[in-house]
């Protein structure tokens, strides 16, 4: 049975013609009647997908410490603003907020603490979680509207949700890939007429047989862009933790999740997750236009280098063994390699003079 959302995508296509992954994407997850982040619950075990910041607090709180260390090592600039992207539910700022206040009280009452959500439901929620925090948030719906001074900004699980491009290869070359009706009138990938440019693909696409995807993501590079503006410009740092590869390739990587499984893309429009796996080498690019650094690790490199061993340990001192071992559980699930330790990556951006521990001193 068609959810309302595809009914609405199939009349677009029947009066329009086939409609681009991007727009396929756009409409599941921000239409403002039955969109999936406008209508839904995602995050948590109720929802569909549970983020970092959700699993345990440590995760939040040595995101605090390195943005602490980051301000520090820019010269710790009087009323910085900072601010996270994207922020779900409002849990990683809680406990950034409860960790900033511990490290250092005078820094957390003099940063400017914001939130950048474009989404009306979701800010209500982030208020909902963050009315006792000990320390005043500011809400943004975009970049462009934040206060002046340098920005420190965090954004989790923030580009594998923006809308992609897809090409796929045809004996004719490279074309859109588009989504469209077939016989029966039911949504299907097709090729589209449009070709892509050669410049826009993954250097391994040339050799690539009939079939094959490639993603773009113009969409994640204008936000990098306008993030790293901000930054050159007023100074700062940033950093963004997703899924996704070190290098461009080829690959199909869209996907839904539903109710924490997989489920098809062209199904439930509107009642799932969609997210790509992120190019990080092509958002490290964008930074590099501005001058700025942008070096990158595993997850698990980055939780592991900030402390989260000896973190666990002193957060199980005294408690008992089954609570040590779920500790423990979750150490894995963060920084293992069978859990997001290795898939998620973590990149900084700091000016080219800057450095912050545990990122090398150069790309």
């Amino acid at each position: 049975m068609r959810t309302p959302l595809e009914k609405k995508i199939v009349r677009l296509i029947e009066a329009a013609g086939p409609m681009s992954v991007a727009d396929y994407m756009a409409n599941c997850l921000f239409d403002p009647e039955h969109g999936y982040y406008t209508t839904r619950e995602p995050f948590g075990t109720e929802g569909d997908f549970t983020t970092a910041p959700e699993i345990s607090q440590m995760f939040g709180e040595l995101v605090a410490v390195w943005l602490y260390g980051a301000w520090k090592a820019a010269g710790a600039p009087q009323r910085p603003v900072l601010a996270e992207i994207g922020p779900g539910r409002g849990t990683l700022m809680t406990d950034m907020i409860r960790t900033l206040v511990r490290l250092d009280a005078d820094f957390a009452a003099d940063a400017r603490l914001a939130l950048v959500e474009a989404s009306p439901r979701l800010t209500e929620v982030q208020r909902r979680t963050l009315e006792d925090a000990p320390a005043a948030v500011e809400w943004f719906s975009r970049i462009e509207d934040l206060p002046p001074g340098p920005l420190f900004i965090v954004g989790n699980e923030l580009f594998d949700a923006m809308p992609i491009r897809q090409a796929v290869k045809t004996e004719e070359g490279w074309r859109e890939r588009v989504i469209g009706l077939d016989k029966t009138g039911a949504l299907r990938f097709m090729a589209g007429a449009g070709a892509i440019d050669a410049a826009l693909l993954p250097p391994d696409a040339g050799q690539a047989p009939a079939g094959a995807i490639a993603e773009l993501a113009p969409a994640r590079s204008a936000l990098m862009d306008t993030i790293c503006e901000r930054i050159r410009r007023a100074g700062g740092a940033g950093l963004f933790i997703d899924y996704g590869y070190l290098q461009p390739s080829l690959g199909d990587t869209l996907q839904a999740v539903r109710r924490h499984e997989y489920a098809p893309v062209l199904e439930a429009a509107g009642e799932a997750d969609l997210t790509a796996h992120v190019d990080f080498a092509a958002l490290a690019a964008v930074a590099r236009g501005h001058g700025l650094r942008a070096p990158t690790l595993t997850q698990g490199e980055f939780l592991l280098g900030l402390g989260l061993l000896e973190r666990a340990g002193r957060l199980g001192a005294g408690r008992s063994a089954s609570d040590q071992e779920a500790i423990r559980d979750v150490v894995e699930r963060l920084a293992g390699p069978e859990g997001m330790g290795s898939l998620f990556k973590a990149m900084a951006l700091l000016p080219s003079t800057t450095t912050a521990h545990p990122f090398p001193p150069s790309d």
